[in-house]
């Protein structure tokens, strides 16, 4: 992996995204009912350096998908920015790999032609030559592009999406839970495959998943989300070693231990509460074990407490870094 401190490629500032929910406007008028404005993202701010993967988890609900939708410009933010910083003012080419490869790939065209569909404007032999070059990138073989997606199993059928992705000569890749659909075995190739293109090609991945071990493997920073708000981002081997917000700590323990099986673990209490009445003040605080008064009545804000590593919550003791006993 790259450094962390090489120039910044994606910078995300304040990053909100408001989605009207309300019935339709006769209904709300018979009902008497108002409308209804989902928060999914809400003031989240992170940057990715060029050459890095970060990662963000969370429960299902939490606004990580729409991060990314955000990103590729597939939804308009309602407030703050995303700037892509290009090298030498060029613009950053950028390409999505979803969960499930069958959906975004043309069952009646041939993997070589899904494949070429970014390279339109090269002549058909230096078309013909780069699918299968790419296609020996990510470990296929040059033949297979005259063959259809259902030829293929699953983790190859996303070999080939990765293999798209770079044929756009997409220099950031946003990863949206590309490893779920697959058995163990396929998403530990998967990953080794953009482990090792990431260190040849330079790539930068914006990774999403619910999978922390998925996620401990590849990342380089993480951002743990919880409804629509960031509540912990730092380096990822320190926040995996030494989580600081309740949250992340009640998450990791969801995480099997191998050398510890049948350790005592906190299970994470109550359900995610609805977007559209949110908790007021700390929204975890409803499920948390430190929770005071304070994260009743207050949001807490995103500050550093120890070395490069921000948390939002009232019951982080800054001069520790560690949640303080309530």
């Amino acid at each position: 992996m790259k450094q962390d401190n090489a120039a910044a490629l994606v910078e995300v500032t304040d990053l909100s995204k408001t989605f009207d929910v309300s019935a339709p406007f006769l209904q709300r008028v018979v009902t008497r009912a108002g409308r209804k404005l989902v928060r999914a993202v809400d003031g989240v701010s992170f940057s990715i350096p060029r050459g890095t993967t970060f990662s963000i988890v969370g429960e299902s609900g939490c606004g990580k998908s729409t991060i990314t939708r955000l990103i590729a410009g597939l939804e308009a933010p309602s407030e703050g920015r995303i700037d892509f910083v290009g090298q030498g003012g060029k613009p950053v080419h950028l390409q999505m790999v979803f969960q499930d490869p069958v959906g975004s790939l043309n069952p009646r065209w041939r993997i070589g032609r899904s494949i070429a569909e970014p390279m339109r404007h090269l002549p058909r032999a230096e078309r013909r030559a780069r699918v299968g070059a790419l296609l020996s990138t990510v470990g296929l073989a040059p033949g297979d592009g005259t063959k259809y997606p259902h030829e293929f199993s699953g983790g190859q059928r996303q070999r080939i999406s990765i293999a798209r992705a770079l044929a756009a000569e997409a220099e950031l890749l946003l990863l949206d839970e590309p490893t779920s659909a697959l058995d163990v075995s396929v998403q530990a190739q998967v990953l080794n495959l953009l482990k090792d293109l990431q260190q040849r090609l330079g790539l930068t991945y914006l990774f999403i998943s619910h999978n922390l071990s998925v996620v401990r493997f590849l990342t380089d920073r993480i951002g743990v989300m919880y409804l629509g708000r960031l509540v912990e981002e730092g380096p990822g081997r320190t926040v995996f070693d030494r989580p600081r917000h309740p949250y992340t700590q009640l998450l990791l323990e969801t995480i099997p231990d191998i050398e510890n099986p049948n350790r005592d673990r906190a299970p994470l209490a109550g359900d995610l509460p609805s977007p559209l009445n949110p908790p007021p003040g700390c929204a975890f605080h409803p499920r948390c074990p430190l929770a005071m008064e304070i994260c009743k009545r207050e949001r807490p804000e995103m500050r550093m407490v120890e070395s490069d590593v921000r948390v939002a919550c009232h019951a982080i003791d800054v001069g520790s870094g560690q949640p303080a006993q309530a």
